[in-house]
């Protein structure tokens, strides 16, 4: 029941802050068209560390629409955590919610708790795409129109058009994360068939160029492989970090805006 209560007390809070950053008349902002996802979307995943089952993740599009100051959002909340015996010596228990404006695909509010291994970070950003700034706690800091937080990259990402790209042309956009800007770069790798226990699918297979020094070895550690359909939902993602291998599979998945055309047997 407490864990409900402060829920619900963090989401009033979230709502009277963005109310209280937006302007009563809305003014221009972008538009993005998306086809991508909608409400009730739910993706389940299974991580495994080396070969060890470690732990489990999910994303999850709230089934309601909410409004603020005149502007539709998706409620984001994805989870992360450790289970069996990689509980006992590295215990995760991650939550991030986003609240992304669903004309715009960028976010007004984010929130970040985060406990690995005993290190815990808890953050709150409200940002004002009218003004281009992000406010945390800690800091004030001027932001490019259209930045993402960490949540809603990846939906955004999901409604760039890969129609016609090419081997190694890289797609670019801003991100929110730590007070600071951090240009985020995807590069497009090709197109293969990846296999799960879910089946075989179409994929798009994509390296992002990450920040080194933080968790990966190396800038392009990390390999992603999306369904080569509207939907565009991540199948499998693949990193080298500085403590081993992480690969993370898609296990679950409903509510999908799209057909699943990607998945062939």
């Amino acid at each position: 029941m407490f864990l409900s209560m402060k829920k619900t007390i963090v989401t009033a809070f979230a709502i009277c802050l963005i109310n209280s950053h937006l302007p009563a008349q809305d003014s221009s902002l972008r538009k993005i068209s998306n086809n991508a996802f909608t409400t009730n979307e739910v993706l389940e995943y299974r991580v495994h560390y080396g070969f060890i089952d470690a732990g489990e993740a999910s994303l999850e599009i709230s089934p309601d629409i909410k409004t603020f100051a005149n502007r539709r959002i998706y409620h984001v909340v994805g989870t992360g955590k450790t289970k069996g015996a990689f509980d006992w010596f590295f215990k995760v228990r991650d939550r991030y919610e986003s609240y992304i404006d669903s004309a715009s695909i960028f976010p007004w509010y984010f929130v970040r708790r985060v406990d690995e291994g005993g290190y815990k970070i808890s953050q709150n950003v409200t940002f004002n795409h009218y003004k281009n700034i992000a406010i945390s706690e800690k800091k004030t800091i001027t932001v490019p129109h259209g930045t993402q937080d960490i949540v809603s990259a990846y939906y955004y990402a999901r409604t760039l058009n890969f129609d016609t790209a090419k081997a190694n042309d890289v797609y670019s956009f801003n991100a929110y994360l730590d007070d600071e800007v951090i240009p985020m770069n995807i590069k497009f790798l090709g197109r293969e068939k990846v296999k799960t226990s879910l089946g075989t699918f179409n994929c798009i297979k994509f390296r992002p160029v990450l920040l080194i020094g933080r968790v990966f070895k190396e800038e392009e550690d990390m390999t992603i492989w999306v369904t080569d359909d509207k939907n565009k939902i991540v199948v499998r993602a693949q990193a080298e970090i500085l403590v081993g291998s992480v690969k993370m599979d898609l296990k679950d998945y409903s509510g999908l805006a799209n057909p699943l055309l990607a998945k062939v047997k």
